[in-house]
């Protein structure tokens, strides 16, 4: 019966849902349609529309959640009246409200059953940062490629989105020279192994057997030969010799080594002369001259045997050679000795060893299991450069250079859904991959890869440990330096120009420990896991002697970087900081403008619409402002095009000018006492930094949350957000609420997301 009756909902409620849908789509064609048609026609139509905004291309209503973007846009036009242009027909009042409201209701009517799919992340390559650190946890080589590969491109923010992430012929060249530059710094090809102290083919020792014209020493019955040796210090010395048998009998060729004299070992020589054999001895030795022989001991012919090659059991030499001491060994580099983890033997033949070196190294290069043929092709690399005359190693390097530039490496590869269906679920190689590069900006680990192997990483809580693990790692530090440095704009700040005759105190010092300060403060929250709340209203920071000097607060000594408490003063949260203020400013006068378009783009997620054409700026840089800046800017305001968005830009840029262009406190704007109050169109208050961040936490907190996480989803994904991604964010800042905002609820959120965990089909507009 319970059965029946939740059917009988479900189907209502479809029912409902359909009868919504064919209402809008009524409306769209009966009354958005004309209006389009009458008022945004003669620029928006066609393949020649002005911006490439052509409304003719919407023929349903169910493409603007498609097209979300795009008329969210003609939304924040409409609102501040910057569309139609001044000069144009303009819609009543009514009309506008209507469109307005529609639209309103369009792009935000998401049915999280309806509308859920994971969206599709492009094949991307590594931006340069991420280069970087693989090849530093892959090779061990710190190699830095910002002098010598271009400029990552940005999208959405970020400089991981796979869309602009392309790989133009010059950079191709350039991880050619870097895969060539990296193996030479990691891998030894001459001057390995031990010194020679003595090397002699066979025909130079000196004693029995026979040698023949290719130089071997054959010894048809029992015999011995040697040579003399000067050890140059007392130490380990490694005897090697070359030979093998002519078989017959019930037992192997036998050699016995003798060192001044003295039988040290007999080797069982069962090599055949197709290949011969390599026996080694390890012993230590004085200093001074010695005497080594090898002896054939276990003669045999019978003459009488049915097998003509089972009649005479011989010993043959090829070579003898003494290397060492030890001690005088060339010490091998640690990235040598990473990626060249074995070495051949007589046990492991150069060929065995090179495949276990190949796939090894491939395997990690590219994420997951290098397949049979894969390493074949690197085998096949190998063995031209061996038989050209290249050392192991040098043949082994070539193979290695071929990885450093396949596709698998340099992109990040993951299947597409198979045909007919719209998403698949990433394997847990996959999803290793995109956590590490999430968090670390780097490939993934042994504990990850691991996981990926036994498939083992979304079972119990194995995903959250490891989460949980990355991020008190310090390689989480990716999450400062490339997420935090982007979203708070720190980069750019790097660029900053301040006046120097407004400003002489700034200089490259202040600079970068403005900039370490933001870092600190961010890279606390993420290891202490705090509530991302407290980047807007924390009541501490990280400084040092210089940067209190600046702020002006007392009793912080020396260069080392500090947590102080900003207790009763007007400093708290991001909106306080020197880097943000200074980027935030123009080069000799603060702006409200910038500062309040930043906290609505970076920290509220509402990015106010491009300023009417022909709007004049407020001032020409470099010139003195006439009156205070606040009066300018309500002259400004009079044009009706800029007050709407202005009003709440402004109020919130104006409570922070207590702060000038580089972070300093001031009371006075020159001459004119600094006026910091603001207000909003919905009535709120503020006066001061203070009171604006009282303001943010009690009324805006969920704006943050949400802009917060919409940002930290983007980075993840390496692509921007849709409409149906939503859905997700929503999820993930319901998770955050349920946990006190901490930072890893909002990893951890994502990282549990269905848009992290799967792949898309690629989607073309309906």
């Amino acid at each position: 019966m319970l059965g029946v009756v939740i059917a009988s909902l479900a189907s209502a409620t479809d029912a409902k849902a359909q009868t919504k849908d064919e209402e809008r789509e009524r409306s769209f064609r009966e009354r958005v349609q004309p209006l389009l048609a009458k008022y945004c026609a003669d620029c928006h139509a066609g393949d020649a529309a002005e911006g490439g905004l052509s409304f003719d291309k919407f023929k349903k209503a169910r493409q603007i959640l498609v097209g979300r973007n795009t008329w969210l846009g003609v939304l924040a036009k409409l609102r501040v009246k910057a569309m139609p242009p001044e000069d144009a027909e303009q819609p009543t009042d009514a009309e506008r409200k209507f469109l307005e409201e529609w639209i309103d209701s369009a792009v935000h009517d998401i049915d999280c059953v309806r509308d859920a799919e994971p969206g599709h992340v492009t094949m991307r390559r590594l931006n340069r940062q991420e280069y970087r650190n693989t090849i530093r946890d892959l090779v061990g080589i710190d190699y830095e490629p910002t002098e010598e590969f271009p400029a990552d491109d940005i999208g959405y923010g970020f400089d991981n989105i796979g869309d602009v992430l392309s790989l133009p012929p010059i950079l191709m060249e350039k991880y050619l020279d870097a895969a060539e530059d990296i193996l030479d710094q990691a891998i030894l090809t001459t001057g390995l192994g031990l010194p020679v102290v003595m090397q002699k083919r066979a025909d130079a020792l000196s004693g029995g057997g026979s040698v023949r014209g290719d130089g071997q020493r054959v010894f048809p019955s029992t015999g011995a030969a040697g040579a003399e040796f000067n050890a140059p210090l007392s130490g380990q010395y490694e005897i090697i010799a070359t030979a093998y048998g002519q078989q017959a009998g019930d037992e192997p060729a036998k050699m016995s080594l003798r060192f001044d004299g003295k039988e040290i070992t007999v080797f069982e020589v069962k090599a055949t002369e197709n290949e011969p054999g390599t026996y080694k001895l390890d012993g230590r030795a004085t200093s001074g001259k010695h005497r080594i022989e090898l002896a054939f001991v276990n003669d045999y012919y019978n003459p009488k045997a049915s097998d003509p090659n089972d009649r005479d059991r011989n010993l043959v030499i090829t070579h003898l050679e003494v290397r060492g001491p030890r001690e005088a060994k060339r010490e091998l580099p640690a990235t040598h000795q990473r990626i060249l983890f074995l070495e051949p033997s007589e046990k492991q033949p150069a060929k065995e060893v090179a495949r276990q070196i190949l796939e090894r190294f491939a395997s990690r290069a590219y994420r997951r299991p290098a397949t049979s043929d894969e390493v074949d092709r690197l085998m096949q690399l190998a063995k031209v450069a061996h038989d050209a005359g290249d050392s192991f190693e040098a043949s082994i390097q070539l193979a290695l250079q071929a990885v450093l530039v396949s596709p698998h490496f340099l992109f990040r590869v993951e299947a597409m859904p198979p045909a007919g269906q719209g998403e698949r679920t990433l394997s847990d190689y996959e999803l290793a991959t995109r956590l590490s590069y999430f968090l670390w900006n780097s490939m993934p680990d042994d504990e990850l890869f691991r996981h990926a192997v036994r498939g083992t990483l979304r079972k119990e809580k194995n995903l959250d440990e490891q989460v949980r693990r990355m991020l008190r790692d310090p390689k989480s530090d990716a999450l400062v330096n490339s997420f935090a440095a982007q979203w708070l704009q720190l980069r750019k700040f790097d660029e900053m120009t301040p006046s120097k005759r407004h400003f002489p105190s700034f200089d490259e010092g202040l600079r970068r420990d403005m900039r370490r300060e933001t870092e600190l403060f961010f890279s606390f929250i993420v290891r202490e896991d705090r509530s991302v709340t407290e980047l807007l209203v924390a009541d501490y920071t990280f400084i040092n002697e210089r940067l209190a000097r600046h702020y002006g607060l007392p009793n912080v000594k020396g260069d080392r970087f500090q947590r102080v408490s900003l207790a009763g003063t007007p400093r708290g949260g991001l909106l306080t900081h020197g880097s943000i203020l200074t980027v935030t400013s123009n080069p000799t006068r603060t702006s409200p403008v910038k500062r309040g378009r930043w906290v609505l783009e970076n920290l509220l997620g509402e990015p106010p619409p491009p300023p009417p054409p022909n709007v004049p700026e407020l001032i020409d840089e470099g010139k003195e402002l006439t009156g205070t800046l606040r009066q300018q800017m309500e002259q400004h305001r009079e044009n009706p095009n800029c007050a709407v968005c202005h009003v709440k830009m402004d109020a919130l840029g104006f409570a922070l000018e207590n702060f000038d262009a580089v972070g300093a406190w001031r009371l006075f704007d020159g001459k004119h006492p600094v006026d910091a109050t603001g207000e909003l169109p919905n009535g709120g208050r503020f006066n001061g930094p203070a009171e604006l961040a009282a303001y943010m936490r009690a009324n805006m907190q969920e704006e943050f949350v949400h802009c917060m996480s919409e940002k930290m989803l983007t980075y993840a994904l390496g692509r921007g957000l849709e409409y149906y991604d939503q859905c997700a964010v929503d999820k993930i800042v319901e998770e955050l609420r349920q946990n006190e905002f901490r930072f890893s609820a909002l990893i951890l959120g994502i990282v549990q997301s269905d848009p992290f965990q799967k792949q898309g089909a690629k989607r073309s507009n309906e």
